[in-house]
């Protein structure tokens, strides 16, 4: 057995969430043994906000936040590792997914397919004395794949069951699936990104409440929506794109909400109540071929402590399938990507193929990642 940290922060820019994770090197169990999350300060947020807004940007920007992200990362798995040190637990490595800034998963207006993540993992292995593994998406473009999603290989690992089909839906600053056929080959996986998480949801509680999320779904449960509004957003194009499909702020940013706001006059829960049903109609939408006899529909991420969201899920999707959080077997919603990364890290580490090419698209299998000794 031994002990591995992973990192991730995702579209939702709350922080770095750090899991400890205990594995064994048979790479077939990977338990969570320790987690939190560090908050970033409002003043690195508005910077990650400003590298990522395509207005605001700047190559210096950019080039800064590489290497303050690193620091940050790595102080965050530094307490980590503080913290279990003191209990003779022996850190092997880190996995970081870092930060993605651009996300381009297919080529278009003579831009070719890349994706770009920062956190620079030279800087966290200096501040923790421990080899990290990072950049797990750039492979996978590099053999005709989108870079994601990149959790399929873990959760096939972690969840997959002999008796039924599981999906497992991570609902984030965007929403992604995983489809796990009952008693599954790797081969079998299917995955892509559904749509919006809760990035629209957020950025219209920061415009009309100034906080940071609807807690609890509060705002949502209080608002109606409008079904003109929803047809429009439904509309959108990422929903006609050939599978696998993958999104971003690209596509369901501030830049997207502002446009509604200008062309659409509703009251501000009636905003957050629609922007709710829209994802959970994205997701029915993107997943209604898939939704057959004897199938969880498995939440995770932040949307899952949106009752608001999981009910109207629930609304979404036919009577027959039932919808769970990662709490209810037993497992970590806000932990779930950070333990990912592990997984992945550890297949790098021992030289093993951790992309599904059946859902980035990609020609073959590959190994993700580098490694910074």
């Amino acid at each position: 057995m031994g002990y591995a940290i992973g990192l991730m922060s995702g579209t939702s820019l709350d922080g770095v969430d750090v899991a400890l994770v205990k594995y064994d090197e048979g790479m077939s169990s990977y338990e969570l043994e320790d987690f939190f999350t560090i908050p970033f300060s409002d003043e690195l947020k508005k910077k990650v906000t400003d590298a990522i807004d395509i207005n605001q940007s700047n190559v210096a920007l950019i080039c800064g936040l590489n290497i303050e992200l690193g620091y940050f990362f790595g102080e965050a798995a530094k307490k980590m590792i503080e913290k279990h040190q003191r209990l003779g637990r022996k850190i092997d490595f880190v996995a970081s997914h870092g930060q993605t800034l651009y996300h381009q998963p297919i080529s278009e207006d003579n831009l070719i397919a890349s994706t770009l993540q920062v956190v620079e993992s030279s800087v966290i292995t200096e501040v923790t004395g421990v080899k990290v593994v990072s950049d797990f998406r750039y492979r996978d473009m590099a053999v005709g794949g989108q870079g994601a999603p990149i959790v399929p290989y873990s959760e096939f690992i972690l969840y997959n069951d002999r008796e039924k089909q599981q999906i497992l839906q991570n609902i984030g600053g965007i929403s992604n699936a995983t489809i796990i056929p009952k008693n599954a080959t790797i081969q079998e996986i299917t995955a892509f990104d559904t749509g919006p998480g809760n990035m629209i949801i957020d950025e219209l509680v920061r415009h009309f409440y100034q906080e940071e999320y609807d807690d609890n779904g509060q705002y949502a449960k209080q608002g109606r929506v409008s079904e003109k509004v929803l047809e429009h957003m439904m509309s959108h194009s990422f929903f006609s794109r050939p599978m696998p499909r993958t999104t971003g702020r690209e596509d369901f940013g501030q830049h997207y909400v502002t446009a509604l706001l200008d062309t659409y006059e509703l009251s501000a829960n009636d905003w957050i109540a629609t922007a709710t049903k829209f994802t959970a109609k994205a997701i029915a939408l993107s997943l209604a071929s898939f939704f057959i006899d004897n199938t969880d529909l498995i939440i995770g991420g932040g949307g899952s402590y949106n009752p608001t969201l999981l009910s109207m899920i629930q609304e979404e999707v036919p009577s027959f399938v039932s919808v769970k959080t990662q709490e209810d077997l037993v497992q970590s919603s806000e932990a779930k990507e950070a333990v990912a990364m592990v997984v992945l890290g550890h297949r790098t580490l021992l030289g093993k193929t951790s992309n599904v090419p059946s859902a980035t698209g990609a020609t073959k299998e590959v190994i993700l990642g580098k490694i910074t000794w």
